[in-house]
């Protein structure tokens, strides 16, 4: 998008990523939202959602000049509600001017008229300031007693008073600080929130920072379906703990992305080891954010494209932890995982005191046990640090961290972490996160499947399948997953996300982990199946919404 003179309260089309252009006002950020670095950018706070982000200049249009063009290439349900709550915005703003000009206009005459037919002699007005001097010492004498404000504003205060007592707080919101939660707007943009908008004023939530909480941490893009299972508590620089119900210990290492620009590098020498969809968005974030990255993969032509942004070439993975302080390592399955450690040249022979390691592959709690013990046992530090995400987040800096291990390493990723993700998690001692991860990729995979079985129901039984789409993202399943992978299979676009193989190696391993508990996992083993014809139907390459083709072949 190229750029235009914009300002505060404008209405715009903000182009955020790969998602379409959408219906926002440029407003007010948070007090304690700091502005990214680097180009020039607004706070835009989306239509149709509660979402808001900082948007540079060049992904931002004017809303009126760019109205026909966005509506002819989105074609969308949300897409259209959103455009119709910004219509009916500008309905209510254009309806509040008129009738605050005609209010100002018949004032004003009133006042006129007034001041002629009242314009007293000085003998009245003698008369009438001796009055209003004797009712003055007299309210004086009275005041002592009680202080009066007006019936307006006692009716008002006792409505909002009523209100709150009728209105109970809602269950997990903190308590409200008046003035650490008002912005600063403008007239004209206090004027113009209000009516059936209301929705966007700025409400406290889960997702948004404390008073006391780091402005650089903060979430580039807050979504209207982020919803925390437990209250976190926003963290500060140096990471605040709390505890989980089940008593392990927790951390929300802060709500931030590569995106804000706002990171301190750490001086650390950072290596990579897997360039693989994960991999690839990961080091290339860590680069943006300043950090000095040595890269190595086991296809050598894929360090190319990272050498011509800064990165340096590790010949072995031996050679990556011999020369790097920190070195992280991304790669498919288990096998894969053991082989770059205990093979030939791999990482235990450039493991010496000191050196570390993070392996941010998905894989189950034994194989990352065997790898922290041979790590260890050669004074080296270990850490797991298994991502929830795909490609997208992992190229958005937006993915979640499963961290265990060696706290004190946790600390000294931090900055990292920050790079790739949007909230990193510290689980406790080493297999929790394998587990943890095996568990939510679980539920993804069993959630994928079930989709692709409704569509295909419904196209059988002579349903719509863009109108149950519609349907399901109006309701309380909607979600940024659901509505894109519908889309996918509705296009017939499976370019691979997430690897359908990958999600399906992950319900394997989440199953074996429910029979070492001897806990039953009837869903994912129904899952589990659908996903293994799916493979056999040469689907393994393709994103994991093509185990939709396993229900029409």
């Amino acid at each position: 998008m190229a750029a235009v003179s914009l300002r505060l309260g404008d209405l715009v089309w903000g182009k955020l990523g790969r998602y379409p252009p959408w219906p926002g006002k440029i407003v007010n950020p948070p007090k304690d939202l700091k502005k990214p670095r680097g180009k020039k950018c607004f706070f835009v706070k989306f239509f149709g959602t509660e979402d808001h982000a900082w948007i540079k200049v060049e992904q931002l249009k004017p809303y009126h000049a760019h109205k026909e063009e966005m509506i002819k290439i989105n074609k969308g349900k949300r897409f259209q509600q959103a455009v119709d709550a910004v219509e009916e915005f500008l309905r209510r703003a254009k309806g509040k001017d008129q009738t605050s000009s005609h209010t100002s206009a018949d004032d004003k005459n009133r006042r006129n008229s007034s001041e002629e037919r009242s314009r007293p002699n000085s003998g009245d007005e003698k008369r009438k300031l001796s009055l209003s001097e004797g009712k003055v010492k007299k309210n004086m004498g009275e005041g002592k007693k009680r202080v009066t404000s007006g019936s307006a504003e006692r009716g008002s205060k006792c409505s909002l008073k009523r209100a709150q007592e009728q209105s109970p707080r809602k269950r997990g919101r903190p308590p409200k600080d008046e003035k650490d939660l008002t912005i600063p707007e403008s007239s004209t943009v206090k004027g113009m929130m209000t009516g059936p908008m209301a929705a966007f004023k700025w409400q406290p939530t889960a997702s948004e920072p404390v008073k006391d909480a780091d402005p650089h941490f903060h979430h580039f893009l807050l979504s209207q379906t982020e919803k925390p299972a437990v209250c976190y508590q926003a963290i500060t620089k140096k990471l605040k703990i709390c505890e989980e119900e089940t008593g392990s210990t927790s951390i929300q290492a802060a709500d931030s992305t590569a995106v804000n620009g706002s990171i301190t590098p750490t001086d650390k020498k950072i290596g990579f080891l897997g360039l693989g969809l994960m991999g690839s968005g990961i080091v290339s974030n860590l680069l943006k954010m300043g950090h000095t990255v040595t890269v190595w993969n086991r296809t050598a032509e894929k360090c190319d494209l990272f050498i011509q942004e800064g990165a340096r070439l590790g010949r072995t993975p031996a050679e990556v932890v011999s020369t790097c302080d920190i070195t992280f390592a991304c790669v498919s399955d288990p096998k894969a995982a053991k082989d770059l450690v205990l093979g030939p040249s791999g990482v235990l022979q450039g493991i010496r005191p000191g050196k570390c390691y993070v392996d941010m592959s998905t894989v189950d709690a034994d194989t990352v046990t065997e790898l922290a013990q041979v790590i260890v046992s050669r004074g080296g530090r270990f850490l797991e640090a298994p991502v929830s995400g795909n490609q997208q987040l992992s190229n958005d800096g937006m993915l979640v961290i499963l961290a265990a291990g060696d706290r004190g390493l946790y600390e000294d990723c931090s900055s990292c972490f920050q790079a790739m993700g949007k909230t990193s998690f510290f689980l406790g001692e080493v297999g929790n996160a394998a587990k943890m991860m095996l568990i939510v990729n679980m539920v993804q995979g069993s959630f994928m499947a079930t989709i692709a079985e409704g569509l295909t129901l419904a196209q059988v039984t002579g349903q719509s399948q863009q109108t149950l789409l519609d349907i399901l993202n109006q309701g309380q399943l909607a979600s940024i997953f659901l509505d894109q992978k519908c889309q996918n299979i509705l296009q017939g676009n499976f370019k691979p996300d997430f690897y359908l193989k990958y999600i399906q190696k992950d319900l394997r391993l989440a199953i074996a982990l429910g029979d070492a508990v001897n806990h039953p996992t009837p869903m994912a083993a129904a899952a589990n199946e659908v996903y293994k014809r799916a493979k056999a139907l040469d689907q393994s390459d393709n994103d994991m919404s093509a185990v939709y083709r396993a229900y029409i072949h």
